[in-house]
């Protein structure tokens, strides 16, 4: 689901950005309010979550791969604000350091990932918890809203991919940037997404809450025990397992490169050229691209990208804490 760039125009790029910079400015207004300055490397924590759970690639239909996200879950643990800084930010290492979506397209990729998928998925969560007041209900919650969720930003995504075709072609009517149309873009990916990732997105939602809410209580309900050395614990257990994302083969569906578009099926039959702009794009060298390390294995190379982006995203945030003001504020959620 990461779009990289020069798959969208560079209009469509800044109208995505745009739309975001006033979600973002409202989320950082409601941190400063309602966040303390004891709870607030939390979303460092969440941010690790997030970036994790995108390296676990699963195999899609089609011969191509996904990943689940955990917006609703932070936005579960955290409150929908701060899960769209946590994702946001996640989103923003993985561009700059391992190419993992592009620098233009990154209001987009964050449009779809930190601000559809966990404000609806919290959203839905809150509307059948708040019908249904039992845990059975808070986990019905949890299933419908990060499933949904994740389906929709999904949507969202082949919408974007698909308008490109219909406004942005050269004199021969090739498209210059996305070639696939809406009728190619949305089942593409809305399919494997209904079928696969958003089961993986439910998995992953389920399996960490629940962890979290046994071992640490106090990280989700106010008031309750607080233990982060079990979370940690269950951070290293995720990068130690982030190879099992090698396994699937095949790339992300619109996450091709030039050196492969041109021979991909896709709708039936083969592109058979390379869009004039994405050949003559925006190009930009991340420092460990696709999560390698030269001269080692790619396991051995998936597990130090793994080690350095969690590193960097809760430093981050612990560094952030330090310049807050400490005063007594509202839960996160």
């Amino acid at each position: 689901m990461h779009i990289p760039d020069n798959y969208l125009s560079p209009s469509t790029c800044a109208v995505m950005g745009a739309a975001m910079v006033p979600i973002w400015t409202i989320s950082v207004r409601k941190i400063k309010s309602e966040v303390t300055k004891e709870k607030l490397p939390l979303l460092g924590i969440g941010a690790a979550f997030s970036f994790l759970m995108m390296m676990f690639n699963v195999p899609l239909l089609g011969g191509t791969t996904g990943h689940a996200v955990g917006g609703t879950l932070l936005a579960i643990l955290l409150g929908p604000y701060s899960a769209c800084i946590s994702v946001s930010v996640a989103l923003l290492i993985q561009a700059l350091m391992f190419g993992d979506g592009g620098i233009l397209a990154f209001g987009a990729n964050c449009f779809n990932m930190a601000f559809v998928l966990p404000f609806l998925g919290y959203f839905i969560y809150k509307f059948i918890k708040d019908r249904a007041t039992t845990e059975k209900g808070e986990y019905l919650g949890i299933v419908f809203g990060s499933y949904i969720g994740i389906n929709v930003a999904a949507l969202c995504t082949a919408i974007e991919f698909g308008i490109q075709p219909l406004l942005f072609k050269n004199a021969a009517g090739q498209a210059l940037y996305s070639p696939y149309p809406l009728a190619v873009s949305i089942p593409a990916m809305t399919i494997p997404h209904l079928l696969i990732a958003g089961v993986v997105e439910v998995i992953f939602t389920v399996a960490i809450f629940s962890f979290i809410k046994n071992v640490s209580p106090g990280t989700i309900y106010e008031g309750a025990k607080q233990k982060t050395k079990a979370i940690y614990g269950l951070i290293i257990a995720l990068i130690c397992l982030t190879p099992l994302g090698l396994i699937a083969t095949g790339t992300a569906w619109g996450e091709w490169d030039i050196d492969e578009i041109n021979e991909v099926v896709s709708g039936g039959s083969a592109l058979g050229y390379i869009p004039e702009k994405m050949a003559n794009g925006f190009s930009f060298e991340a420092i460990m691209p696709d999560y390698a390390v030269g001269g080692l294995s790619d396991v051995v190379g998936y597990i130090l990208s793994a080690v350095a982006g969690v590193a960097i995203l809760i430093i981050l945030f612990k560094v952030i804490s330090t310049f807050k003001k400490g005063k007594v504020g509202d839960s996160i959620g």
